[in-house]
């Protein structure tokens, strides 16, 4: 297919030389016979995949070796524009020596990367980026059927972003991890929304389930319900029950077990509201009961890790 078959003026210069020359050179473009896999000691598998959005279609043929499921000759044919043809072609390119697992950890922003002349220039315009998601999914197709599973079992999750391939999950994660708050960051960190921008907000060339606007709203609304579930109440604030809870799971993690060391223990026989202060009363049990410390350093000891661990408004007093 020639250049000027396909695109007119300097719109050209916006692909790489590597996408020009494998829409009229495919190196890998053909297919493979059973009779060719058998003799390779190979497991024939043969994938179709079709885009949607631009009508094009792939069909992947993989020879994969019984005995270590690596694809050891892989082609193709493609039905549709030249990006389509040279994006095909680098994806299998990708997928030989690999095996089955590994192939399917490639995307099409691997493929588009490796199209590229140089490695901060994209291989394709943004609106040609859709083209190259069929080598990811067929790849996806191509593994199910030697797994003998569907597809869908080996999609993690709700696709979001088609040019990109990223998903609802890994959009919703990046977002709440890094405390996200604009698309632009979702795009920075993720690449979703970055090429064709169909799925940043209604309104682009392709309908989308999800938009990134949305998923970032609901997201944040969603973080700040959960941020105010588990905001601290202050202690003030708290029921009688909860403080008694809190200043017992204290003495049970902090006093007690000290205490024990040197024979010593500790009860607590009340705990009473005094306008705004919490009084603690306590009795030593043990050692504790005749030692000179108790009512001193024992006692301010306690009484301390009480206002620093639990509220300041806590006093404690021995009976």
């Amino acid at each position: 297919m020639a250049k000027n078959d396909l695109l007119g003026g300097s719109l050209w210069d916006n692909y790489s030389a590597k996408v020009a020359d494998r829409m009229d050179n495919p190196v890998y473009q053909g297919e493979i016979t059973e009779a060719e896999a058998e003799a390779m000691n190979a497991k024939l598998i043969v994938a179709d995949w079709g885009a949607e959005s631009c009508g094009d279609a792939v069909r992947l043929y993989w020879a994969v070796d019984k005995d270590n499921d690596k694809i050891v000759k892989a082609s193709f044919k493609s039905f549709g524009c030249g990006t389509a043809i040279a994006s095909s072609d680098m994806m299998v390119e990708l997928c030989l020596g690999k095996t089955v697992d590994e192939a399917i950890q490639i995307t099409n922003l691997d493929v588009e990367k490796a199209l590229r002349d140089n490695p901060d220039t994209p291989a394709v315009p943004p609106q040609k980026m859709h083209c190259s998601v069929m080598a990811y999914d067929v790849i996806k197709q191509a593994a199910a059927i030697f797994k003998g599973v569907e597809k869908g079992i080996l999609d993690d999750d709700e696709m979001v972003c088609e040019c990109a391939r990223v998903t609802l999950k890994t959009i919703q994660e990046v977002i709440r991890i890094n405390d996200l708050t604009s698309v632009e960051q979702i795009t920075d960190y993720t690449k979703a929304g970055a090429f064709c921008k169909s799925c940043i907000k209604p309104g682009g060339h392709e309908k989308k389930k999800f938009y990134l606007e949305d998923i970032l709203k609901e997201t944040r609304a969603q973080m700040e319900i959960e941020a105010a579930q588990k905001r601290e109440v202050p202690f003030a604030e708290r029921s009688t029950f909860q403080k008694m809870r809190m200043i017992e799971n204290f003495f049970e993690a902090e006093i007690k077990p000290l205490l024990h060391k040197d024979g010593g223990d500790v009860e607590i026989l009340d705990i009473k509201e005094n306008g705004a202060d919490t009084v603690v009363s306590i009795s030593y049990k043990g050692a504790c009961m005749g030692c000179s410390s108790a009512l001193t350093g024992t006692l301010s000891f306690i009484e301390q890790g009480l206002k620093d661990k639990v509220d300041a408004s806590i006093s404690v007093s021995v009976e």
